[in-house]
């Protein structure tokens, strides 16, 4: 039966039983195991292609940028994600080229230490005395702690009883909870150490005041476990997801903007698009923005309670990034297999705290990654002898510090807009000069250059705050919404759950909303070796694969306008 819309045109018939809105990682994964389940999921995507903060994007037929995959961690024989893509059917699809673990996955570079991150506890904990040897017994009681609490998470999320090493454990049960500032305190650690310890925060967006431990423990783990890079980019891990659910009867809609999520009696009945069609279904998974989802998609106070709506409007965002995609004509010398985190300071928390009180005068650290060195060789990267990297700083967060009112979600325009333009002209700058200290010149080799901004950000993911990393502080430190909502027939999915940051937290979060909509375990499950669905359904890759292509969705695949290389 179908209801009138305000637009005068005809809803469409409850054919779906799940729709998703948002095709980020998170989205594609829980789609994925619900439709090898046999529900019929619809995703609906507003870019371009799938991907979210995963895809990429092409320039002058010779280069491709991944937007934010730039590593990722636990891809080995036990790996969560390969296990999450197997249990698809899909993990014979993507392929992992392993970063330097031995010598070093991350170089933690400050003006008076150089450390080469290696992968396992361990060894990390053997580089971190050697590197700080005043600070040995702050460094074993830090990292006993994070190895506890890391196991325990695991173990929770692998389905394994762990109420009794809970209570056997009451000290990690407690520091998990902190601030890691405040493990900080605990372990005496200088700011030094301080700096060297929390150098990748840039993984997860927070200073170690606005950050849980046991998500800077957690994302450390995921690393230390080994560091990989998916070949062929991170478009290729999308486009396996994609294959998944269509596969199994899904379909990816791209281009398709969600207005609304429709719910009546406090149960979700399904979407309104933006051209005014309503389309329904029992279930709505949102991997949108949170505070979008909440606020502006479900209209606050409307389906949720008043202190949820109160909690998530006066949420923080953890700190937005900027990015500079430099191409060149040739390669750089001596470069690593591994990502630079360079500081200017031996005090990170007060180096940020200058640049937000100075509107970022300096640039205080600098986040470097080698795509043609993490994925030699592949000719979608780059031409032979040719380089393609990205550099990464956080920035202040709000729209006063690029020269706006607002931001493009909200319809404000910028990209002609002059102090804009000043601005991400100065900031490219800094960001340039600041990368020719640290790996030397190149700049007479550049044959692409291009800066995203947050507020590009926002416009193609439509993230509150510019932010790749969501919530920072939700009602307290560390504190994030589970994909649950409260609401029939709701969940949510994403970078500002529980289970985020990065790609394995987003596809961690996707996991647990399928498990609750199934009623299975299903990460245990597959890290068990099940397989949901039936993989002789998934489509053959003939010559020319691309995955660009296949994450436009069946129904755009020949569309105009797909970049290519070649």
């Amino acid at each position: 039966m179908t209801t009138e819309v305000a637009s005068g045109r005809k809803a469409r018939p409850d054919r779906y039983d799940a729709i998703i809105v948002g095709s980020g990682i998170g989205g594609l994964v829980c789609g994925g195991y619900l439709a090898a389940d046999g529900r019929r999921v619809l995703v609906l995507e507003q870019h371009d292609v799938a991907g979210g903060n995963a895809h990429v994007f092409r320039r002058r037929r010779r280069y491709e940028f991944d937007v934010g995959t730039h590593y990722l961690g636990d891809c080995g024989e036990d790996g969560i994600i390969p296990a999450i893509l197997s249990g698809l059917g899909v993990g014979d699809r993507v392929r992992f080229r392993p970063m330097d673990n031995e010598r070093g996955f991350d170089r933690v570079i400050t003006p008076t230490v150089t450390l080469d991150v290696p992968s396992g506890w361990d060894n990390y904990r053997d580089r971190l005395k050697r590197a700080l040897p005043g600070e040995a017994a702050g460094i074993d009681r830090f990292v006993d702690l994070a190895k506890t609490t890391t196991a325990l998470s695991r173990a929770s999320l692998l389905g394994e009883p762990v109420m009794d090493l809970y209570r056997a454990s009451p000290e990690v049960t407690r520091w998990s909870r902190r601030s890691l500032g405040a493990v900080f305190d605990h372990c005496g650690f200088s700011a030094r150490a301080r700096t060297v310890l929390a150098a990748q925060f840039g993984n997860y967006g927070a200073l170690p005041a606005d950050v849980s431990f046991s998500v800077h423990a957690n994302l450390m783990d995921h690393y230390l476990r080994g560091a990989y890079y998916p070949e062929g980019g991170g478009q290729v891990l999308v486009a396996a997801l994609v294959e998944a659910l269509e596969g199994y009867g899904g379909e990816l809609r791209t281009r398709t903007s969600v207005a609304r999520i429709l719910v009546e009696d406090d149960t979700a009945v399904g979407v309104e698009l933006s051209d005014g069609e309503r389309i329904t279904a029992p279930l709505v998974i949102s991997n949108a923005d949170y505070r979008r989802t909440v606020l502006d998609l479900c209209g606050g106070e409307a389906v949720f309670p008043s202190h949820l709506v109160r909690q998530t409007r006066e949420a923080t965002m953890r700190f937005p990034l900027t990015a500079v995609y430099v191409a060149l004509d040739t390669e750089l010398p001596a470069t690593p297999n591994a990502n630079i985190w360079w500081h200017a300071d031996d005090d990170l928390e007060q180096a940020h705290a200058r640049m937000i009180e100075e509107g970022m005068r300096e640039i205080p650290q600098l986040i470097f990654s080698f795509a043609s060195v993490k994925d030699a060789g592949a000719p979608n990267v780059c031409p032979p002898g040719h380089s393609n990297f990205q550099l990464m700083t956080v920035c202040p967060p709000g729209h006063a510090f690029w020269g706006v009112d607002k931001g493009p979600a909200d319809g404000g325009p910028y990209r002609r807009n002059a102090a804009y333009v000043a601005r991400k002209q100065q900031v490219t700058e800094a960001m340039l000069a600041t990368a020719e200290e640290v790996v030397g010149p190149f700049r007479d080799h550049i044959t692409h250059l291009e800066t995203a901004t947050p507020l590009t950000n926002e416009r193609y993911i439509r993230a509150s705050g510019g932010t790749p990393y969501g919530l920072a502080n939700w009602g307290g430190v560390g504190k994030r919404p589970d994909v649950r909502t409260g609401v029939e027939g709701l969940y949510v999915v994403g970078q500002s759950t529980r289970y985020g940051s990065g790609v394995g937290g987003a596809a961690t979060g996707g996991m647990v909303c399928a498990s609750h909509v199934l009623g299975r375990r299903l990460l245990a499950e597959v890290h068990r070796g099940a397989v949901v669905g039936d993989p002789s359904l998934l489509p053959d890759r003939g010559p020319g694969w691309d995955p660009l292509r296949v994450s436009r969705g069946r129904a755009r695949r020949e569309a105009k306008g797909l970049a290519r290389i070649g």
